[in-house]
């Protein structure tokens, strides 16, 4: 999953809910990478000196909000603490010159007093971090009394299509995936909230152009899968609409619909019911399902009519006249089936016109069996490229096959009808064997559709390469 790096870390930040959902719903490994902010820069701080040095920093103070003038002030406690006098201080929070919160009888302490603890769990216009310095005592290091001035965090940050690609030498961005070669799914949550302007209004242009970019990218790697959310606030005809915008038509991704509301971690008790859940994307409770069909039932079950764990309700209700609607158009829609729960309904990839590449499931399994073959004949690689190599590599991938056919992710009542492996003179001639190849021909009948995908693998001294 596919972070941006915000101001104030939390707030409209949607990654921490999809990473939960994604382990709710049984999904087993995740990477997480970062989009940088363009200028290079973390969000705005504002160190506080100690009162015994003011040379020492006490205090780390960072704006999580946004108002016209933010100070804090620092006023000790007449009487102090057990620990040493004048340890005990108040903080308050000064919005526009006046008192927004106040957290009284603090300390840089560790207790429950603590001053970390305190404003933490609290606030909501900043953040604190205690600067530890050895052999200090806690009352030199308590931060020197006085009003400081701080400078709001932007609210948004500005990120072009192009930034979500990052770059595989920083390891940002999707391109950063290029050191994780067990990766097979991408999500981008947080897509949703940069395309989300300040004034509330969607930057429909941003998003898509982002969202077909992840795809493209899945599909030139030609192992991983994108899982692309609908945008935020939409109705069937609203979601069917955005698949057109989108216009890719690729085997490498899959659209849902529609967002998830899901319970809020943070909501403070009492909270009203519209801080006590958020709306989320589908994208990382859809990863873990995916995770979670794999492990269960293997990479060859359509990761459908599954339940979706850990949510309230859904943002909008999809009806069965909506459902013929999008799903015909590639759109993947979770709905509530009372008793039965909520549940993914749907299991198609963005391909609309090559049929046989329709499903998931099926998309992905051949991913998976090529990217196996590829790692499990790598020995062959300077090898003599002779009949007697040929035919230790038909045993092999033709073992590894059959396993598959006996587990039923192939179609066929013998394994001569479930698939096929070609490695001899046909295929590998003098010219072949003389540029250092050695190839494969192998044909599969997976379980949807019912008949032969062709694709082509081979071994050789520069690498690999496969093609469907």
């Amino acid at each position: 999953m596919i972070i941006v790096r915000h101001p104030g870390g939390a707030p409209g930040i949607l990654l921490p809910l999809a990473v939960r959902g994604f382990f709710e719903n049984g999904g087993g490994v995740c990477y997480v990478v970062r989009i940088p902010r363009p200028d290079g820069n973390g969000a705005p701080r504002r160190a506080l000196p100690a009162s015994g040095n003011a040379e020492l920093e006490s205090l780390s103070v960072e704006v999580i909000g946004a108002a016209a003038t933010y100070e804090v002030a620092v006023e000790p406690v007449a009487e102090a603490g057990p620990d040493g006098a004048g340890q005990d201080f108040t903080l308050r929070v000064l919005v526009d010159g006046r008192v927004a919160e106040e957290f009284p009888g603090v300390s840089v302490g560790k207790g429950q007093r603590g001053v970390e603890k305190v404003v933490n769990d609290k606030s909501t216009l900043i953040r604190v971090e205690v600067r530890n310095t050895p052999g200090v005592s806690l009352a030199d290091r308590a931060p020197a009394p006085g009003r400081y001035q701080l400078t709001p965090a932007p609210t948004a940050t500005a990120v072009a299509p192009s930034e979500f690609e990052g770059s595989e030498t920083k390891r940002t961005g999707y391109q950063g995936l290029a050191v994780a070669e067990d990766v097979s799914m991408v999500a981008v949550p947080d897509l949703v909230t940069i395309a989300t302007r300040a004034d509330g209004s969607f930057d429909a242009e941003l998003y898509i152009t982002a969202q077909g970019r992840l795809v493209d990218w899945c599909a030139n790697s030609g192992t991983r899968m994108a899982i692309l959310d609908a945008p935020p606030g939409l109705n069937a005809e609203g979601a069917l609409q955005w698949r057109k915008d989108l216009a890719r038509d690729s085997a490498f991704g899959a659209a849902y619909y529609p967002h998830l509301v899901v319970a809020n971690p943070l909501a403070r008790p009492g909270a009203t019911p519209a801080d006590r859940f958020v709306t989320v994307p589908p994208s990382g409770h859809v990863a873990g399902i995916w995770a979670r069909t794999d492990t269960a039932r293997g990479v060859w079950k359509a990761p459908a009519n599954e339940v979706c764990r850990g949510i309230a309700r859904l943002a909008a209700d999809v009806t069965t006249g909506e459902q013929d609607l999008l799903n015909p158009n590639q759109v993947n829609c979770i709905r509530s089936f009372g008793a039965n729960g909520l549940r993914v309904w749907g299991a198609r990839t963005l391909a609309s016109v090559d049929q046989s590449w329709r499903y998931i499931n099926v998309r992905r399994l051949f991913i998976f069996i090529e990217e196996s073959i590829r790692r499990g004949t790598q020995w062959v690689v300077f090898e003599p490229n002779t009949p007697d190599l040929w035919a230790r590599v038909r045993r092999t991938v033709g073992a590894f096959l059959n396993q598959l056919w006996m587990r039923g992710a192939l179609v066929g009542a013998t394994p001569e009808q479930a698939y096929f492996v070609a490695c001899d003179e046909s295929n590998n001639p003098v010219a072949s064997v003389d540029d250092g190849r050695l190839v494969v021909d192998v044909g599969l009948a997976p379980v949807k559709p019912a008949e032969f995908v062709i694709f082509r693998t081979s071994q050789w001294q520069g690498g690999a390469e496969t093609t469907d």
